[in-house]
């Protein structure tokens, strides 16, 4: 029989397990973590956008988390999790709600380290997303409307069948896993004046927050959709109340549910939080494929709408903006770029 565990009091409204540690990542426990992601992972390239940088008058670069196997930048913590399970759960294996980047994060990594996978999605997820995490091996699960749904029956069976319960933010190897980006980043480009990146969860953030906002001293902001505003409204509001509404087409930051860890490190490290309206980041979503070519998911772009809330700021400035994923379902961005060239 696999090994079971009754959650513990948990400081937000998710559910956890007394192997969940809280505790934010240290600078050692990033570069351990950079081991492990150097070791199975490509570096990913840190390029100057031109077509941003004219707009804002500044040099703006583009770390590119989108050309990671899954397409998106949670696989880094994904890996450094899976490296380090301990035994009692390599034959039960893992379980995780997502709407699709965090789950393929998880599928890969199991797939690498051979665990089992299951990852409960919203019945709604996107298909391309579910399509890859069964390719990775995962099995799929649906259950409920939204992310919250998943994630409670998810929690659910992991205390009824032993699975290991990977939570989206508050593990402490994940966070230390997608900082090695930031890692990368500060090497590449020692001084930074500002980096954007969205919040969904938070874990890119505080991983961001920890590296080039202590090490390059680099003003990190984060974007979130105003139809989807939990973690906003914890940041500065100081609570980790869940919010009801919860209406972003944008995957990838839609949640109602704050989370205890991410927001630890986001009120000690983050310098500003914006949101941002669907409109904008929709714009992103074309600005970035007509002008770069990235195909670009919503969840990325609220970073670009927060840049043009910052316009003044920027002038001169040295700007990092994380492309964060690239899994934008078809018929999203066949509608966005449809609804583009109907008003230009």
């Amino acid at each position: 029989m696999p090994p079971t565990y009754e959650p513990v009091e948990s400081p937000d409204e998710t559910t956890i397990f007394p192997y969940h540690d809280l505790t934010p990542p240290t600078t050692a426990d990033i570069y351990r973590a950079r081991q492990i992601v150097s070791q199975h992972l490509p570096r990913t390239p840190l390029v100057r956008s031109d077509a941003l940088s004219a707009e804002f008058d500044a040099d703006v670069y583009l770390k590119r988390e989108d050309t990671l196997p899954t397409g998106a930048f949670k696989v880094r913590g994904g890996m450094t999790l899976v490296s380090r399970l301990d035994a009692e759960f390599h034959d039960p294996g893992l379980v995780a709600a997502s709407t699709g980047n965090h789950g393929q994060s998880i599928a890969y990594a199991g797939r690498t380290f051979d665990v089992p996978v299951t990852i409960v999605v919203p019945k709604e997820a996107n298909p391309s997303k579910v399509t890859a995490m069964e390719r990775l091996g995962a099995e799929v699960l649906s259950h409920g409307s939204t992310f919250d749904d998943a994630r409670e029956h998810a929690e659910s069976l992991a205390a009824e069948d032993g699975y290991r319960y990977v939570h989206s933010a508050n593990e402490s190897a994940l966070v230390a896993g997608v900082g090695t980006a930031g890692l990368e980043i500060i090497e590449d480009l020692p001084e930074i004046d500002y980096l954007f990146c969205p919040i969904g969860g938070g874990s890119s953030a505080a991983g961001y927050c920890l590296t080039a906002g202590t090490f390059a001293d680099a003003a990190v902001v984060g974007a979130q959709s105003e139809a989807a505003p939990a973690m906003y409204r914890a940041w500065s509001e100081g609570h980790l109340d869940p919010d009801e509404r919860m209406e972003t087409f944008a995957e990838g930051v839609a949640t109602q549910v704050p989370f205890a860890l991410t927001m630890d490190v986001l009120r000690d490290h983050l310098d500003d939080f914006r949101l941002v309206s669907e409109e904008a980041i929709k714009h992103g979503v074309q600005d970035l494929f007509t002008d770069e070519r990235i195909t670009a998911e919503g969840a990325c772009t609220t970073s670009l709408a927060a840049m043009r809330q910052h316009r003044d700021e920027l002038q001169g400035q040295t700007v990092v903006l994380p492309i964060s994923g690239r899994n934008i379902s078809s018929e999203a961005l066949e509608q966005i770029l449809s609804d583009a060239s109907v008003e230009r």
